[in-house]
């Protein structure tokens, strides 16, 4: 699959939702974070300025001050042309709501887009629709707002639209779409709110992409980031640079830390994209900019000798991944705050645990049979196989027929089954699945359910806990499951006091002989079920031992069994994205260190890392013997 990209061609960022102030301090918001907003975008400018990029698009809503109250609105645009005066990259722009209203919305006392302030617009920052050309691409840049206006400009609008993509279609160009409002937040026929487009403009818009094959589509306005495929096109809605949407804070099982302001200050979820167009495709990297802020008088950043961090679409090790034990698929509802939208409830999801493991460029996941049987979770996994992820799949004991029809539905979808049960049960649940398994592609894993006598017996203290998979003493029974027809490989659980590579290496012995395939549970906890372990260090170290161990050894897959915080209930610790899903130390090792790998690692040629013992240091040094 990373060959499947091709050659880089060039990288652009694109930003969105910068609400700058009519002064540096001041703002017309009750929000005390939102005077933060003009050091945020100056520190933006920084940062982007030491990138390589062919140019800049910003997706609206430059200023927070609105055209109503137009003395503070030129205020705020000075502002916004003064800071973009140091900007080394070309920019395009687009209006967003508050740089020109709000779409036409009865249920919302909002300021609603019209002549004289688009009039306000054009007077400071040119047309409010465009289009441009960059190699084999063209960008247009359309305005959302004045969709279903009835506005003279609406129509004028929509047929530069179709004109654009008319055109481009006809000359060969990759098409990539821009704009404020997303046509749609979680679902295409979704009801109209504050956060989408309403009909007929909705439909209009996503017929268009659909008739000339957009490539992408990227939106701002909702300070969030999402990921929707809509019939061959990849929509992208953008964060913020400045802050987040309260009602969105909803999204979280926690409570907001009070530096977070009720999540409005919720840094970890603040930044840009960069996008980096292949000749094949592209993909997008999440910037993080954590809040920061320059000062006026703040020195240019200085350019960095970052690491390269890759996308699971190149990603050659398909070995590694987490055990998805969270629903990382929820449609969540946001309930009405008395702000934004009051008469109904919004349905979203949590798509930062989506953009976690894209920016850590992990392909392998584990997930329950529940979620091919789940319509909405089933639909989400396909959107997520086109970014690079695969899946393997587990259950307990025969399946019943709906559930096998589901798995010979996801050929493509699923290449690895690990399937549980009592030894003894096991010979007769491979028979019964195996012709399902055979014919969707998929290789079976068993594992072996481990009783209260043989917890006993290996002087495991028994806590009312469910525990299955191998250890390398059990080879007598591998032995008996290597005679086992369609079978590939067997489960093994590493305990939360056993290293990682120490596990491999024993592991390796044990199936070496009987030419098994293993798949290594990560277990993230140590003791028992009411312990605590919250040491960042100690998971950062498990979870990198666990990602070179998948690297060094081409016939394990290597799974780590938490993938965010477990804050309440049995065997709490900390995983690599908090409650918040923001990351923790492990996520920023893993990403690095699968940057780092990718340069030498190939699945395809069979390539792999092997340190020469079980207390050998990994040292990665660059040709510049950095």
């Amino acid at each position: 699959m990373p060959d499947e990209l091709g050659k880089k061609l060039f990288t652009y960022a694109v930003i969105t939702d910068t609400h700058l102030n009519q002064g540096e301090t001041e703002s017309n918001s009750e929000f005390a974070v939102n005077k933060l907003s003009n050091g945020r975008m100056r520190f933006v400018v920084q940062d982007l300025n030491r990138r390589n990029l062919a140019f800049v698009i910003h997706l609206g809503d430059l200023l927070h001050p609105v055209p109503a109250v137009p003395h503070l609105y030129r205020r705020a645009a000075e502002q916004f042309k003064e800071q973009v005066a140091d900007l080394d990259h070309p920019l395009h722009v687009l209006p967003g709501n508050h740089d020109i209203g709000d779409k036409p919305c009865d249920w919302s006392p909002t300021c609603i887009v019209q002549d004289e302030f688009i009039a306000l617009w054009k007077e400071h920052f040119g047309a409010n629709y465009r289009a441009f050309d960059h190699g084999d691409c063209r960008f247009i840049l359309f305005d959302s707002q004045i969709i279903n206006s009835g506005l003279s400009i609406e129509a004028e609008q929509a047929a530069w639209i179709e004109t654009e993509l008319a055109a481009a279609t006809d000359q060969g160009k990759r098409i990539f779409l821009n704009c404020h409002y997303p046509p749609f937040l979680t679902y295409p026929d979704e009801q109209d709110h504050y956060d989408n487009l309403t009909d007929p403009g909705r439909s209009w818009i996503l017929d268009l992409m659909e008739h000339h094959r957009v490539e992408a589509l990227f939106a701002g306005h909702v300070h969030n980031v999402w990921y929707n495929h809509y019939r061959g096109t990849d929509c992208y809605l953008l964060p913020s640079t400045a802050f987040v949407r309260l009602d969105y804070a909803e999204i979280y099982r926690v409570v907001p830390t009070p530096e977070m302001e009720s999540g409005r200050n919720d840094i970890g979820k603040l930044g840009y994209f960069l996008v980096h167009v292949h000749e094949s495709g592209h993909i997008c990297e999440w910037v993080r900019t954590y809040g920061e802020v320059s000062a006026p008088d703040r020195s240019a950043i200085e350019p960095q000798d970052d690491v390269a961090t890759i996308h699971p679409r190149q990603n050659s090790n398909t070995r590694f991944g987490f055990d998805m034990r969270q629903n990382w698929l929820e449609v969540i509802e946001v309930p009405p705050s008395g702000a934004l939208d009051e008469f109904d409830r919004k349905q979203t999801r949590n798509d930062y645990a989506l953009m976690a493991l894209l920016d850590m460029g992990v392909r392998r996941l584990r997930i329950p049979l529940r979620d091919l049987l789940n319509p909405d979770h089933r639909a989400r996994l396909d959107d997520c196989a086109r970014l690079g992820i695969l899946f393997t799949l587990f259950s307990f004991g025969i399946p019943d027929s709906r559930a096998l029809d589901a798995i010979s539905q996801s050929r493509g979808l699923i290449d690895i089954w690990e399937i549980s049960d009592l030894f003894q049960k096991l010979p007769s649940v491979v028979e019964a699945v195996a012709p399902t398994a055979n014919a969707a592609g998929i290789s079976i894993f068993v594992s072996k359910l481990r009783s209260i006598d043989e917890l006993v017996r290996d002087g495991e203290k028994y806590y009312h806990t469910t525990s299955h998979g191998f250890t390398p003493d059990d080879g007598r029974q591998l032995a008996e499951v290597a005679d086992w027809d369609n079978v590939d490989g067997v489960v093994f659980r590493i305990s939360g006091e056993t290293a990682p590579w120490r596990a491999a290496q024993d592991v390796a012995d044990v199936c070496r002989v009987p030419g098994l395939k293993a798949s290594l549970h990560i277990r993230m906890t140590t003791g028992s079920p009411g312990s605590t372990p919250l040491d960042d260090d100690w998971v950062a170290n498990r979870a990198a031992e666990a990602l070179v161990v998948s690297a060094a050894h081409s016939n394990m897959h290597v799974y780590i069994d938490t993938f965010a915080d477990v804050d309440r209930g049995y065997y709490r610790r900390h995983g690599v994205v908090d409650r918040y899903y923001n990351p923790r130390q492990a996520f920023y090792v893993l990403r690095y260190m699968n940057g780092v790998l990718a340069d030498g690692f190939s699945a395809q040629t069979g390539d792999v890392f092997t340190p020469a013992h079980a207390d050998a240091s990994i040292s990665l040094i660059d040709e510049n013997k950095r």
